[in-house]
């Protein structure tokens, strides 16, 4: 009688020991690989797994890195795509958190061997690129800047703001619940559509500790509107008193030419804003935090309050927002760069790699994402494909992620660096039937 060939299951210790398997171990964790060999021996024993096969299987059911997250081509042609962890980090910026990632000066000055200021050279290089700031502060998001804010200088009092950029950022999150959790209370001046300066000098009291002016980013009012410049509110700041809190949201440092209608912080200090809060991860190219930039005195309060320890950042993000800051041109200033005939000649290339039976090269356009420059369209080029290839595609290895546009796939290159075009081209050649590329 044949033996049972269940009975060669090979022991836990004899699958660890595997050179595959121990190096899995090093990468992954001991546990979490050795509770995969667990799950595939007992597939052997149940005869679902050849004895000869199980050290291949539990290879296969590891991960290839740890963790979840995966890296994920953007072919969107949106630049700053919340979905995708909104701006990719540039390369510099990438190299410095590996630096980081170890024991670091953070805080100790290697001269005294004392302690020394936390993320010096990081507001260094912030400062050096807002020179209208007397000075800097960074937290950990755009949200927790403003929020600090409304609670260092305005707890217990008013806020005057305009009813038309009490905004909702993302994800269900409101302008308006965000400044009250903090125990502020809002006064709202004028209509969704129009608010005139007189609706601020109306509602300036003893009860009003600052005024505040919100970009609303992600979406455009037209028409019958109007509005009260950042000039107009800080001649009444400076007639009342008050400071004037400014949220420009896109983290634009300086104008750009290709979004003239976008604010950025040196033109809105330079119009007599007091302290402008942005984001660090749209525009700006780098890292998720928040940016307090203004008078002196008004950040070093925020600096100093109790609760600015909750929202600090730590040194991995202090490493990517100096390089950032300091370093080459971004992801995000590259794309914003970008000229649409480079992108359609690349575009053209990667049609007739991938098959021009089943691909082709056409105009599109992009846009800016993440709450910046809405209804902005950056001229880009494109690689249209059958829309069935649009889960394959996100579901391959590594992921490709376009947009279904007009019945096609879309896979805008405004987005996908042009080192990765090779890339794209074996991912849609692994999910396309051979006789639709050949066609």
């Amino acid at each position: 009688m044949a033996e049972d060939p269940r009975r060669r299951t090979p022991r836990t210790d004899a699958v660890l020991a595997d050179p595959g398997v121990a190096e899995a171990c090093r990468r992954l964790g001991r546990d979490r690989v050795k509770a995969t060999v667990s799950t595939v021996l007992e597939s052997c024993r149940r005869g679902e797994v050849a004895p000869e096969d199980v050290v291949a299987s539990v290879l296969a059911l590891l991960p290839a890195a740890p963790g979840s997250l995966r890296p994920v081509i953007n072919a969107t042609g949106v630049v700053v795509h919340t979905n995708l962890g909104r701006a990719p980090l540039s390369e510099a910026a990438v190299e410095a958190v590996v630096r980081a990632a170890g024991p670091t000066d953070v805080e100790l000055d290697l001269d005294s061997g004392r302690r020394g200021r936390r993320g010096t050279a990081t507001m260094a290089a912030l400062a050096a690129l807002v020179p209208d700031a007397g000075d800097v502060h960074v937290v950990n998001n755009g949200a927790a800047a403003l929020g600090l804010a409304a609670l260092a200088l305005a707890q217990g009092r008013r806020i005057v703001i305009a009813r038309g950029e009490l905004v909702e950022i993302g994800d269900g999150f409101r302008i308006p619940e965000l400044l009250e959790s903090v125990g502020v209370e809002l006064r709202e001046v004028g209509t969704t559509n129009r608010v005139r300066l007189a609706d601020y000098e109306a509602a300036v009291d003893e009860s009003v500790a600052f005024l505040l002016k919100v970009h609303p980013s992600n979406f455009r009012v037209e028409g019958f509107t109007s509005s009260v410049s950042v000039e107009e509110l800080a001649g009444l700041g400076r007639r009342t008193g008050l400071p004037v809190v400014v949220d420009i949201g896109s983290g634009l440092l300086a104008p750009h030419p290709r979004l003239p209608e976008e604010p950025d912080a040196t033109t809105v200090l330079r119009a007599g804003a007091s302290l402008v809060t942005a984001s660090g991860d749209k525009l700006l190219g780098g890292p998720q935090a928040g940016l307090l930039m203004g008078e002196a005195e008004l950040v070093h309060r925020l600096r100093r309050h109790p609760f600015a320890r909750a929202l600090r950042v730590d040194k991995l993000t202090l490493a990517a927002l100096e390089a950032t800051l300091s370093g080459p041109a971004t992801p995000v200033a590259e794309a914003l760069a970008a000229r649409p005939e480079e992108l359609m000649a690349r575009a053209r290339a990667l049609a007739l790699a991938i098959g021009p039976g089943l691909a082709t090269a056409v105009a599109s356009e992009g846009r800016v994402g993440g709450g910046g420059g809405p209804g902005v369209p950056l001229p880009s080029a494109a690689v249209a494909l059958p829309h069935e290839l649009a889960a394959p595609l996100r579901l391959g290895e590594p992921p490709v992620v376009g947009h279904v546009h007009d019945g096609r796939l879309l896979l805008d290159l405004l987005t996908v660096p042009a080192a990765l075009d090779d890339t794209v081209a074996d991912a849609v050649r692994r999910v396309a039937p051979a006789d639709a590329r050949e066609a």
